[in-house]
């Protein structure tokens, strides 16, 4: 049987036990050179990329915005999103106020030096999608988002306990 280049990649001397895991396996693969890649760039600003990412959610929403819903627009899930914000405005990148109405709640806020450092990422973070996936096509990005669409839709119709079954 003629070896595909993931498996050469990895060295694996047989062949995968389905397209399924191959597939899978090619995805963490991708996503782990390109981590690897996105770290290496944050580290450049001392940030990670959760809170970049926070950072681009709050310049995206141009308001403050309560933690929680902070939270549920990351790209990556992240359990300790309160630790983040502390980092973020102990180096004065966001600032957090309390809601008059409920004193549960904090609104988090860019700060200006924040807003500099997310417009001091953009070129190169820019410039970096380019160099991984720019020798795709548009139409070739279109079917591959497509693609990772419909793969998440069997992760976010089962609970992790159906998954892990």
């Amino acid at each position: 049987m003629n070896q595909g280049k993931l498996q050469k990649d990895l060295k694996k001397k047989g062949p995968f036990e389905s397209d399924q895991q191959e597939v899978v396996i090619s995805i963490l693969r991708t996503n782990d050179q390109f981590q690897y890649l996105f770290a290496r760039f944050f580290r450049e600003f001392q940030l990670t990329g959760a809170q970049y990412n926070i950072l681009r959610i709050l310049r995206g929403e141009g308001k403050p915005l309560p933690s929680l819903e902070i939270a549920n627009r990351m790209v990556t899930k992240v359990p300790g999103i309160t630790n983040l914000i502390d980092k973020l405005e102990g180096r004065k990148l966001v600032q957090r106020n309390r809601c008059s109405k409920d004193r549960r709640v904090w609104f988090v806020e860019l700060t200006d030096q924040g807003q500099e450092i997310v417009s001091k990422m953009d070129e190169p973070n820019l410039d970096m999608h380019s160099q991984l996936v720019g020798h795709l096509n548009k139409s070739e990005c279109q079917q591959l988002l497509k693609l990772l669409e419909k793969a998440r839709e069997g992760v976010q119709e089962k609970s992790v306990l159906e998954l892990t079954k």
